[in-house]
């Protein structure tokens, strides 16, 4: 039966149901080449790879690293340019269609665009008076990557409400823009300062601190941290550019020559009795651009901040790894709203708000006091968009001589920018250009070009002095967070002052400059004395913790520096093991009460 059924028997069952004995089920040859092959495959697949070189692997995988932190920095970058340009350039056409009494009338009749326009201006500036108490809680509770869109979200949405110009559109948007402003920088000075500690970690990935994820070494990064803000500053100040597109190829072909917008002009410059173009005819347009063309323009405006959002969604990484994120946030909500003037107690933020205050006052002095009081008052309104765009191409190209922090000392780059303008300043007292005198186009565009290296100077340097002197990761929004709002305050009170004569409004800005510059001197003074900042203690991150029990363990009321002070007699190494060990007792204590509890 068994040679009927071969397919039985080689199963080892014959038909009978009799087993065979002695039939083999496989050749024994055949078998040991089988067992062979599958050996060598198995081998092939989990054995080490001759041909693979993990040193190398490794080297490839953070170079790749470190390009993308740059494509993070520079996506940032043209994201804020982008825009700030469509927001600033949409503003300046929208307050010159509206000034035009012509326009008024024939497209909005008596709607009162003009007191829609002081409301929405109010808005702006009077909003982030406030910003200071949620700043931080936004960006610990979105993320800092997320705040920045979320930021250039409200921006487009401001454009957005223009397609629709009345009271209920243009002035709740306005206010919100307000709201986003110092959050929006805030975080922007987190972001790229957090990019550059990063590319450090990947430029150095073979050292013992970045495999066991340890603190960075102090001042470590401050290379990187000077060219990543050199870079964003160089590419940000083009929106000074960018936003005199709009003038450029749309409404410029609309406005009057200087004869006529000049006509009742008298005084310029210093002479100014009060506000900012007395005598400035209210006719500006010669013939008013349809609506067709407006909502063209809007279009493109729209399509421009849309896509600056997405530059920033999807090709700027995240600055914070997820567990980094849920640290940040589980110190606590009640310490995350008190840390920003907890930080107040740090004598160096206190010597550096008169010069925060100050890139607030020259910027807007520059935009508005000597624009419009010193350039429109003497060569006309056409030749605004040219006067701004020198300021802005100096600002851009002198952003990169903060690099002189890599081989200078500190205070000659911080210095520059106020004594500069202090120059400026002393001159522009002195000088009232004739109205209508196209010969001094010149001097004006010197002023503007001058001006912008003063702005750049100041802004990049007081950006990069701050990542310096705060490396830790979680102060660093608390810190920018003062330093934006305080520039926002300024911006507040340039509005409160538009209306007094322009040597009061030189007098202040000057004044503001030569303040911020002993200020400064003093910090740099007492840090060459070795004297200790108060620092606030950031707690540690406490992941289950019901209400404010953190508060008992860990209290931000006290200060870095006296901790170290606490323990200055003993050594560095021993006080971080002293401080491990207590934070390793206290995770085990914390972990039995928890098990006891349940």
């Amino acid at each position: 039966m068994a040679q009927l059924y071969p397919d039985a028997s080689i199963n080892g069952v014959a038909a009978d149901g009799v087993v065979p004995q002695d039939t083999p089920v496989l050749d024994e040859g055949n078998a040991q080449v089988q067992d062979e092959h599958t050996s060598k495959q198995l081998e092939e697949l989990l054995g080490d790879n001759a041909d693979y070189d993990e040193e190398a692997e490794e080297k490839r995988y953070y170079r790749r690293k470190r390009l993308l932190t740059v494509k993070s920095v520079i996506s940032a970058s043209l994201g804020a340019a982008m825009t700030y340009g469509v927001y600033l350039g949409l503003l300046e056409m929208q307050l010159i269609l509206h000034y035009d009494e012509t326009y008024r009338e024939v497209k909005y009749g008596n709607m009162g665009l003009q007191d829609i326009d002081n409301k929405m201006l109010m808005g702006i500036n009077v909003t982030p008076i406030v910003a200071l108490l949620y700043t931080p809680v936004l960006i610990r509770y979105f993320g800092t990557k997320w705040m920045l869109f979320l930021s250039s979200g409200i921006y487009a949405l401001f454009v957005s409400t223009n397609y629709w110009e009345r009271y209920y559109t243009l002035v709740p948007s306005a206010t919100v823009i307000g709201a986003i402003i110092v959050p929006f920088w805030a975080s922007i000075g987190n972001y790229i300062t957090r990019m550059a500690q990063r590319y450090y970690e990947f430029a150095n990935y073979k050292e013992e601190n970045m495999r066991e994820q340890r603190k960075l070494p102090r001042g470590a990064s401050h290379k990187y941290i000077i060219i990543f803000q050199s870079i964003f500053f160089s590419v940000f100040h083009l929106c000074f550019v960018l936003s005199q597109f709009p003038v450029y190829f749309f409404l410029g072909r609309f406005l009057y020559g200087y004869n006529h917008t000049l006509c009742d002009v008298k005084q310029c410059g210093a002479s100014i009795p009060h506000g900012l173009l007395p005598g400035f005819n209210v006719t500006v347009l010669h013939s008013l651009p349809s609506s067709v063309n407006l909502i063209y323009m809007e279009s493109v405006l729209m399509l421009v901040a849309l896509s600056s959002m997405l530059l920033i969604l999807i090709l700027c990484g995240s600055a914070y790894r997820p567990t980094e994120e849920i640290d940040l946030r589980s110190i606590g909500w009640g310490n995350i709203f008190q840390l920003p003037f907890k930080h107040a107690r740090d004598y160096r933020l206190r010597c550096l708000s008169p010069y925060f205050l100050y890139t607030g006052f020259e910027v807007l002095f520059a935009c508005t006091g000597f624009a419009l009081g010193y350039g429109v008052c003497s060569i006309g309104l056409e030749n605004l968009p040219y006067i701004l765009t020198a300021y802005g191409l100096s600002a851009c190209v002198f952003s990169s001589f903060a690099l002189l922090f890599l081989r200078l000392p500190r205070q000659i780059p911080l210095l520059v920018g106020p004594l500069l303008h202090s120059c400026l300043l002393i001159g522009l007292f002195f000088w009232s250009p004739t109205p209508k005198d196209q010969s001094q186009s010149p001097v004006l565009y010197l002023v503007a070009v001058l001006w912008g290296i003063g702005s750049a100077m100041n802004k990049t340097s007081v950006s990069i002095l701050i990542g310096m002197f705060y490396e830790d990761k979680g102060r660093q929004d608390f810190v920018f967070t003062i330093y934006h709002w305080l520039q926002a305050l300024a911006i507040f009170i340039v509005y409160l002052w538009s209306g007094l004569p322009m040597m009061a409004k030189l007098g202040l800005v000057l004044a503001s400059a030569l303040i911020s510059v002993i200020s400064y001197l003093w910090m740099e003074h007492k840090i060459s004395r070795k004297v200790q900042p108060r620092i606030p203690k950031i707690p540690s991150p406490r992941h289950k913790v019901k209400g404010y029990r953190y508060l008992e363990e860990e209290n931000s009321d006290e200060s870095d520096s006296e901790e170290e002070g606490n323990n200055s007699d003993i050594g560095e190494e021993d006080y971080r093991e002293q401080t491990l060990q207590r934070r390793r007792t206290h995770k085990k204590s914390s972990c039995y009460e928890q098990a006891v509890d349940e």
